[in-house]
């Protein structure tokens, strides 16, 4: 028997001595304002929490390590200190998705009990064992800051009431978020609940010969398992492709090692991953395709048709080799970059649970409840009429969730067990299953006068996309698509090819193909610069894009556009820098390309005190749902923020579509200004009162974009967000400050906008000097989630954030999308840093393993 306290109140233990504290507080004690986001690593810090006086991970901490010992979670926070500390963070916009923040906050309430005033210097160095991967840390570390100076002087914490645009109004739930009583799918309870697990294939390519399950299905505990037999549409679908199965056949090829063998349902998480374990399975094991340079010419075909899943080629202007060739410099040069892992800390779960109505619900935490539901009634063989998903915000995404990992497996499950039925990926099986950002091969040749004006660009793009297309064709086209970056050339030349092979599959990541080309074209111009004798700010000002000019794909931009703007902003802290890159930037808001970009939103008013805000879009911590309650509250008048209620369900029929391309503000932003302007229309001639029951429609889209193809000049986007950023390093390499300037059209929310800023220019850090997700043959070299190279709070430089606001003419009172450019200009800023340092050009990304 182990005896210990808990939040004050004496507990016994009589388990498994070596079941971990994390899991006994979850399972035993329904405490879920612990997180696993790492599966025991010891790597994020989300399971946080006070043992003995001390800062100690959960996840880590065997129960037998407890006699006698005192345990505090943020339950037994004193209440007023527990509100504040969670108000500082509400304050300071410390909270984005808010899956760490429980966390963060333990582990503030420990320093300061040690420390009552700490330096900033302090507060950093104290938060070693904690993970963000949304804020940046820049206001984490002013939260807790403030904090400290509020209990000096025995002030509390007022947040604002007050919803209009401009204002830094609270974002939703963060203070739910903070003390961990607002849940994630992981942490919802539903009676009668079971638990699913699944079999991956253990080699990237192997002909699956077939397996036992009799050990696996004779497990006490075991429900049933489920193979591609029980499935009872189709088996196979995609995002853009239908390319990809839910799960692997009899005598089929597996094409990477997140390939699904089988599943398997138990009343335990834990009975179910034993049983996966028990399940042997024979295979023929075969030579993987990994090189995407040899994937065109290669006997092994990932897939029937051929190994090319998509190309783009455009051209504009002359002949490029000729103007290449009378031009008075030119350089020529190859980029690489690598796969990333998203790290969201959030992994992946679904929860599908049948109705009495014949309908499956799920409740999931991913990028597009509408693309969901109709994946999962193909899977299904039901009517999407019959399959209703419900958005449960999201503890992070930047791309990875656009995909079905495990939504399918949970509602197969469901639907022939007509039973409640959850699927969690852990950290190992997250890594290994959903698409990473694409690593691609840039050949770029870039020439310009004798005065400094670009003369033409000629790009040779390829990308491994892996083993299924996910969002590939989509994000090599938008590589092609700003090859370019921010600056006009009158001829252009664009090839972009994405292939198959047997790696984990790439798709969307934060940037959507686009960082990787602007590494490669700003690592270009500087050393143009270099050759020709430029400046390197006054080269950019001269040559960058501006009303009136054309993009990369022949787009003439009208209205808008303050690239110009920002290279202002950042001049003077640019040129006294010893040691500092540049780099600009543009971003895509849209799908564009030709395909229809909308939203609709429905507001219902309940009564007085409430009104329902139905949209389509997934709150994964930027900030959608505040946007959305800012904007009904700037348009209709009614300044009441505190009143009104999110609600995200493919019930309603409100279309959202996914939440990417930046569009999310852009496109919610003017469906919500439709609709709200017809409250206010009712509100001239009725008090609020007369309204109750009344609902309130608002559509907006835009279907007039064009494919880079059907004209010369084509409207490829609806908008575009545009951005200088400086990377100033010092003597040893390290980076000191990052000046970030963003033409964001319109500021709804301050805070929110700045956090985005700082977050996305943090993870361009990770990305340029760090990060990598190592591959060698197909296989993952480790699954080691603090060994990726994700930054830590002590790797935040200081980051100055100035904001530029030139209206876009159909944005939501001028704003643009902000969530990918942030990290944008961020790698090839920071490779033009260390060339000054050092005068060694930086290829290949990320840098610290080229250097070392």
């Amino acid at each position: 028997m182990i005896r210990f306290s808990l939040n004050g109140r004496e507990k016994e233990y009589a388990g498994d001595p070596e079941t971990t504290l994390l899991s006994y507080l979850r399972e035993s004690e329904g405490i879920t304002s612990v997180k696993d986001g790492c599966s025991g690593q010891g790597a994020c810090g989300t399971c946080l929490l006070e043992v003995n006086g001390k800062p100690t991970l959960s996840c880590r901490t065997a129960m037998r390590k407890l006699e006698n010992g005192t345990v505090v979670t943020i339950e037994g926070f004193d209440p007023q200190l527990r509100d504040l500390l969670a108000k500082a963070f509400v304050e300071e916009g410390a909270v984005q998705c808010g899956f760490c923040t429980p966390g963060f906050l333990s582990r503030t309430r420990l320093l300061l009990q040690n420390n009552e005033s700490p330096t900033r210097e302090e507060i950093i160095k104290s938060l070693g064992l904690n993970l963000c991967r949304c804020t940046g840390y820049v206001k984490i570390v002013n939260a807790i800051f403030s904090a400290s100076q509020r209990l000096q002087q025995n002030e509390t914490v007022g947040l604002t009431n007050d919803g209009r645009i401009g204002v830094s109004y609270p974002k939703l739930d963060a203070y739910r978020k903070a003390i961990g009583t607002s849940d994630f799918v992981s942490d919802m309870k539903i009676e009668g609940m079971l638990f699913g697990a699944l079999k991956f294939s253990d080699h990237p390519r192997a002909r699956f010969l077939g397996m036992d399950t009799t050990e696996a299905e004779n497990l006490p505990g075991v429900v049933r398992v489920f193979t591609a037999k029980d499935i009872p549409g189709d088996r196979v679908t995609g995002h853009l492709v239908d390319d990809w199965p839910l799960m692997i056949e009899k005598g089929e090829t597996t094409r990477y090692i997140g390939d699904v063998l089988a599943g398997v349902v138990a009343e335990s998480e834990e009975t179910a991953r034993q049983a996966c374990e028990m399940i042997r399975v024979d295979y023929e094991v075969l030579e993987p395709l990994t090189d995407m340079l040899q994937a065109e010419n290669s006997n092994i075909r990932v897939h029937e048709p051929g190994n090319l899943l998509c190309r783009t080629d455009f051209s504009r202007g002359l002949d490029i080799e000729s103007v290449l060739s009378g031009s008075a410099y030119t350089v020529a040069g190859t980029y690489k970059t690598q796969f990333v892992e998203h790290a969201f800390l959030e992994t992946e779960a679904a929860i599908a649970t049948p109705g009495q109505d014949k309908t499956i619900r799920f409740y999931v935490q991913s990028q597009g409840i509408y693309d969901d539901r109709k994946l999962i009634s193909r899977i299904l063989a039901l009517p999407e009429s019959k399959v209703d998903v419900t958005l449960v915000p999201s503890g992070g995404a930047f791309g990875g969730k656009e995909d079905l990992t495990v939504q399918g497996h949970a509602g197969l499950f469901a639907h022939l067990l007509c039973k409640p039925v959850r699927v969690r990926l852990d950290r190992n099986e997250s890594l290994r299953m959903h698409p990473k950002r694409h690593p691609l091969i840039m050949k770029y040749q870039l020439g310009c006068t004798k005065d400094g004006k670009l003369t033409g660009l000629k790009a040779d793009i390829i990308g491994d996309t892996g083993a299924y297309a996910s969002l590939g064709p989509a994000v090599l086209n938008r590589a092609a698509g700003h090859a370019a970056g921010g600056y006009y050339l009158p001829n252009i030349d664009v090839s972009s090819k994405g292939y198959y092979t047997n790696n984990i599959p790439a798709g969307a990541m934060r940037g959507f193909g686009v960082n990787q080309v602007t590494f490669a074209m700003e690592s270009s111009i500087d050393e143009l610069c270099e050759k020709g004798g430029f400046d390197r700010w006054q080269f950019r000002y001269d040559n960058a894009l501006e009303n009136g000019l054309q993009t990369t794909t022949g787009q003439i931009l009208k209205g808008g556009v303050g690239l110009k703007k920002t290279l202002e902003a950042v001049k003077e802290d640019f040129q006294k820098a010893e040691f500092a890159g540049i780099a600009i930037g543009i971003k895509n808001v849209g799908f564009g390309n030709g395909l229809v970009d909308e939203s609709e939103v429905e507001i219902i008013i309940r009564s007085e005190s409430k009104i329902e805000l139905h949209h389509g879009w997934t709150e994964m911590g930027q900030g959608i749902d505040t946007v959305a309650i800012q904007v009904f509250c700037e348009t209709s008048g009614l300044n009441c923020p505190g009143n009104i209620e999110i609600i995200r369900s493919t019930s309603s029929g409100v279309i959202g579509g996914t939440t990417t391309a930046s569009r999310g503000t852009f496109l919610l932003g003017n469906s919500v200004i439709e609709a709200a302007l017809k409250v206010k229309e009712d509100l001239e001639k009725h008090p609020l009162s007369e309204l109750v029951g009344r609902k309130y429609r608002g559509r907006w889209s835009c279907d007039w974009t064009q494919d880079v193809s059907r004209s010369e000049n084509p409207v490829t986007h609806v908008a575009y967000s545009y951005a200088t950023q400086v990377v100033v390093i010092d003597e040893t390499g390290r980076v000191k400050k990052v000046i970030a300037a963003h033409d964001i059209g319109k500021a709804i929310n301050p805070k929110l906008l700045e956090g985005q800023i700082e977050g996305a220019v943090v993870m361009g850090i990770g990305y340029a000097f760090t990060e990598n997700l190592p591959l060698e043959n197909g296989y993952l070299k480790h699954t080691r989630f603090g060994k990726i190279g994700l930054p830590r709070a002590r790797n935040m430089p200081e980051i100055d954030v100035r904001i530029v606001e030139a209206k876009d003419p159909h944005g939501p009172y001028g704003a643009k999308g902000i969530g990918e450019i942030g990290l944008v200009p961020t790698a090839g800023a920071a490779a033009n840093a260390l060339y000054q340092l050092d005068g060694r050009r930086c290829y290949q990304l990320p840098f610290k393993e080229v250097k070392k």
